[in-house]
């Protein structure tokens, strides 16, 4: 290191000392679709994702200090556990928003920034913007720039530091608070994608609960005056060396910090399933548009799939018949028949009766995966092909490119509205249409706005 500070000096220096007069529109665009998508996921997830009822129960249960809301299910709780049942919801439905580069920012983001919202009170929008914007600055360059060899669950080794980078902002802490946030938080780095890899668990929405809740304490402990580390990223046993072997890019993290934006590639997904799958789930559904295919008709399907699609088709007999709905939205023969079965996919699409459904079952038995190295992840959505032989002998085949929601093809407000308004139906909130309404408006002209928790009270 020499005399070189390190970087996390840097990264706490931007988080303080950025203003929402410094953020281009795109990056405040951006911050404001993440917010409107993240809490409609947050709302459709509070009725529709079984695995998020005892994390629900776990913090009501514990109750505490009532600082801040648990959405879709109301009350108050202290804000680390209410940032750690909301982060959960966000990325229960795997329906979050995520970067053109893998990995999910908002999710735990965006639920730490609330419950702190909440509890302090008097947060303008522009605030929120511009904590939301950090984060997700951050996040992006340190994923973009750090070799990941798909090991480590880069939302969660990377995600607590722009996360309580963005919630340091937020409470106006110095840049050396947020620097010994950074190195509170580093106690909490973890989490393998052995959780995504692996099948019959329920945990997949729980990382951004624990990361929510961390960013959450992380920010109190060092505003209260607890110190972190020095050289957290650097040092000799620093986060680059441990995690990734050292394999890191200091000057593209830092070039033009501050100047120049990533953000506004961020993708909000059209469908409620894991990231790496939209591009096949786009191939089968433009098929089934294209041909008419009726289920009846086809005799094989095939899926080309490179390195980190082939986690999705192994075990194949178990990927086939997922025993869990996040098993479901992992499993590329699952995903692909439904697509290629409804031409559509919506959160209903995923239940436990669903995992049954004998239409699904019967065709996902007939999806085969062919392993192509030329659809090797290269931190980039690889385009996945789907091949479908019809009992007729015709051969249908398409490459799932420019996939709704991402920058080839953004997602705009207008169906970001009606994505929110759809997760909203299976919430047990029972917004009614004007108040929905209402909460869309807000976002969309949230720098007018001069308290945040207008948009909490709306939306609980």
């Amino acid at each position: 290191m020499g005399n070189k500070l390190d970087l996390s000096h840097h990264l706490g220096e931007f988080a303080a000392g950025l203003r929402f007069a410094d953020l281009p529109h795109d990056a405040v665009d951006a911050a404001k679709k993440s917010l409107l998508d993240t809490l409609g996921v947050m709302l459709g997830a509070s009725g529709m994702e079984p695995s998020v009822r005892p994390i629900i129960e776990l913090v009501t249960d514990a109750g505490g200090k009532e600082e801040a809301r648990i959405l879709g299910f109301g009350g108050r709780v202290p804000a680390a556990a209410a940032a750690f049942a909301n982060g959960t919801l966000a990325h229960g439905l795997d329906f979050d928003s995520q970067t053109p580069w893998g990995a999910h920012p908002d999710s735990s983001l965006i639920p730490a920034l609330l419950a702190l919202a909440d509890r302090q009170g008097n947060v303008t929008g522009e605030e929120l913007i511009t904590a939301i914007a950090i984060g997700q600055e951050l996040f992006i360059r340190l994923r973009c720039n750090v070799g990941w060899k798909m090991d480590w669950n880069l939302s969660s080794v990377i995600g607590v530091y722009s996360g309580v980078a963005a919630c340091g902002s937020l409470l106006g802490l110095s840049a050396e608070q947020i620097t010994h946030a950074m190195g509170i938080v580093s106690l909490n780095a973890g989490g393998t994608m052995q959780q995504i890899f692996g099948t019959g668990s329920n945990l997949r929405g729980l990382y951004a609960g624990f990361i929510a809740q961390s960013c959450v304490n992380a920010v109190l402990l060092a505003q209260k005056g607890m110190l972190g580390m020095e050289d957290l990223f650097e040092g000799e046993a620093g986060i680059f060396t441990v995690y990734f072997h050292g394999d890191y890019n200091r000057e593209k993290i830092l070039e033009n910090l501050g100047e120049t934006f990533l953000s506004a590639g961020m993708t909000y997904k059209y469908w409620p399933a894991v990231g790496n799958a939209h591009t096949y789930i786009h191939a089968a559904i433009e098929l089934a548009r294209e041909y008419e295919i009726k289920p009846d008709e086809i005799k094989e399907v095939r899926v080309y799939v490179g390195d980190f699609a082939e986690r999705m088709v192994k075990p194949v007999e178990e990927r086939k018949k997922p025993n869990t709905i996040m098993d479901a939205k992992f499993s590329l023969p699952f995903t692909v028949a439904l697509a290629l079965i409804k031409g559509k996919m919506r959160i209903s699409d995923f239940s436990t009766d669903s995992l049954s459904d004998p239409r699904v079952l019967a065709l996902a038995d007939n999806v085969e995966p062919v392993f192509d190295p030329n659809l090797n992840w290269d931190l980039k959505l690889p385009a996945g092909k789907v091949e479908v032989t019809t009992r007729d002998g015709r051969r249908l085949e398409r490459d799932g490119s420019a996939v709704p929601g991402t920058p080839e093809r953004p997602m705009t407000w207008e169906e970001l509205n009606e994505k929110f308004s759809d997760c909203i139906q299976a919430s047990p909130a029972h917004l009614a249409a004007e108040t929905i309404t209402r909460a869309q408006n807000l976002i969309r002209t949230l720098e007018h706005c001069s308290e945040v928790t207008q948009l909490l009270e709306l939306t609980h």
